[in-house]
């Protein structure tokens, strides 16, 4: 059976050409080049804990920094999740997750809400991870939760080593978004607000 919640997403600007498919119902497969390797290494985790196909090639200024591709991706990876949620009909729409690695310890709380909000809580100790600068994630997470709608708090409630923390940080947001749009047999197609509706 194919799946109804797929989208694809091409971006390009000046800085950046990116394309992301994504599948909501897929078995957490994942195709990632961006340039920068812990990214990628992040991203192909997100999808696996995730349990969502992801296909994601971008280009980037890289000569510069990383940081227009990163924020980039995270704008396109999350349109690409909206669209394929489409009216969010039937969806259980929240998710949280807590997630150890080795000494590190991360949060993720979703409500795909048509709201975008990141709420940020984590300190790394390092300025860099795998050559990646460290103030780089809180961009990634912000991109991601206002282009898909949603409501994101992620704190860390421990770790020492910046490699555990930013992967806890992605499996954390990976399990409590895949809690949040699992389709709920209860729920018959219905929208998850007393409004009728969701924001977006």
């Amino acid at each position: 059976m194919t799946s109804l919640r797929r989208a694809s997403i091409r971006r390009e600007t000046s800085e950046t050409r990116i394309s992301a498919t994504v599948d909501l119902d897929g078995t957490g497969s994942a195709r990632v080049a961006t340039g920068i390797g812990f990214l990628d290494h992040m991203l192909a985790a997100l999808a696996r804990h995730g349990m969502f196909d992801l296909e994601l090639s971008a280009e980037g200024d890289l000569h510069v920094d990383a940081h227009h591709t990163t924020e980039d991706t995270g704008i396109v990876l999350g349109q690409a999740v909206a669209q394929a949620l489409g009216e969010r009909r039937g969806i259980r729409r929240y998710g949280a997750a807590a997630i150890p690695m080795d000494e590190a310890l991360a949060e993720a709380a979703v409500d795909v809400s048509g709201r975008p909000f990141l709420a940020w809580d984590v300190r790394f100790p390092t300025m860099t991870v795998g050559g990646m600068d460290t103030e780089l994630f809180v961009e990634w997470f912000r991109a991601f939760a206002t282009n898909a709608g949603i409501t994101l708090h992620v704190t860390l409630r421990a770790g020492a080593n910046s490699h555990h923390i930013a992967e806890a940080c992605f499996k954390a947001l990976a399990r409590a978004l895949r809690q949040a749009v699992e389709v709920d047999p209860r729920a018959a197609g219905s929208i998850p607000s007393t409004k009728g509706r969701l924001v977006g």
